[in-house]
């Protein structure tokens, strides 16, 4: 049987596009996700003798752009230490010249995949406040997300939350800056919905049924943590209506709409969900910044103070909604009081017969 050469084994791989581990501690198992510039690998890590996710660049980067935002990627990742974002063991570059970096590997599902199997609102709102919570944390140390969608969200079999793929985050600081150059991102394949497009205003990365109107509009230097809450908006009217917030099948359809600010009231939510969380969506959700929760944390309080049958910010509830409320709060106590009452007036029948 004929060998093989080094240089027809280079070519397969690059062909195959699996990485080349050779002389590194890694051992490769499989595929996991392919994204628009990177791909992620399940790996062994021979040295500490565990399971490790591998990103790797997988699309050419002459002028290595693509490199520098892996690198940068990495990071902020490591920056951000919480128990929401997967932490990141190491950055390097493999032999044959990729840029990688290691980080924790993550069993579980992805959002979308998990709601399919879950119809608990009280279940998929206690992740949504978790999730919430780590893009508070995230905005706390001045990263903003920019991709938040439930493809981008892991939950873990023993109820685990981690925001994934920080590709595209920036520091609130540098948002008025694009962090790749026009010429470059052309190189970048879209997949997945995702789409990189060019406005008369800028650059737009992200994915268009999630963004908000400013980052669709290209408008970089507006782009602040009230970006991220848009994101979350449509991340929680995805996981009421078990849809996304724009169902067109156009992409340039989609960012039409969401630059135009269009969604009013959807038939989806309206019909699905209680009015105090239809508000609470639509505040999330809102064409402009100003109208939206100033924080990721303010929209969580209101998720909080549903789940705990409070009356939320975003909704005026009128007597008849707080009196049903309060009944649907206190049943017990009403119970109690009826049967009192019962009992009292069977009582006096009793001594009056």
């Amino acid at each position: 049987m004929n060998r093989l050469s080094d240089d027809h084994i280079r070519h397969l791989r690059e062909l195959i596009g699996e990485p080349d581990l050779a002389g590194t501690q890694f051992e490769l198992i499989r595929e996991i996700a392919v994204g628009g510039m990177g791909t992620v690998y399940l790996v062994r890590d021979r040295e500490l003798e565990r399971p490790v996710a591998l990103k790797v660049l997988s699309v050419p980067d002459g002028l290595g752009a693509l490199t520098a935002r892996i690198i940068r990627e990495a990071k902020t990742v490591a920056q951000l230490e919480h128990p929401g974002i997967v932490p990141v063991h190491a950055v390097g570059r493999l032999p044959d010249g990729r840029v990688y970096y290691a980080m924790k590997f993550v069993e579980g599902k992805t959002l979308d995949e998990f709601r399919r199997t879950q119809d608990s609102l009280s279940v998929l709102l206690r992740i949504f406040e978790k999730i919430c919570e780590t893009v508070q944390f995230a905005h706390s140390r001045g990263v903003l997300h920019r991709d938040l969608k439930p493809s981008n969200i892991m939950v873990g079999p023993f109820g685990e939350v981690l925001v994934m793929d920080w590709g595209i985050a920036t520091r609130v600081t540098e948002s008025a800056q694009s962090p790749v150059r026009e010429a470059d991102v052309r190189k970048v394949p879209s997949d997945s919905g995702e789409k990189l497009v060019h406005t008369a205003h800028g650059t737009v990365l992200g994915t268009p049924a999630y963004m908000s109107p400013e980052q669709a509009q290209g408008r970089i230097d507006d782009l602040d943590c009230r970006t991220d809450v848009y994101g979350l908006g449509a991340i929680l009217y995805f996981l009421l209506t078990g849809k996304e917030p724009y169902s067109d099948a156009s992409v340039d359809a989609i960012l039409a709409r969401v630059a135009a600010g269009e969604l009013r009231r959807p038939r989806d939510l309206s019909h699905a969900v209680p009015k105090r969380l239809e508000a609470t969506c639509l505040k999330a959700m809102a064409r402009d910044p100003e109208r939206r929760y100033d924080s990721a944390a303010g929209l969580a309080s209101d998720v909080t103070l549903y789940l705990d049958g409070q009356p939320v910010s975003a909704y005026r509830e009128s007597v008849v909604e707080k009196s049903a409320r309060w009944l649907g709060r206190n049943q017990f106590v009403v119970f109690v009081i009826l049967a009192y009452i019962i009992v009292r007036l069977i009582i006096l029948f009793w001594r009056g017969v």
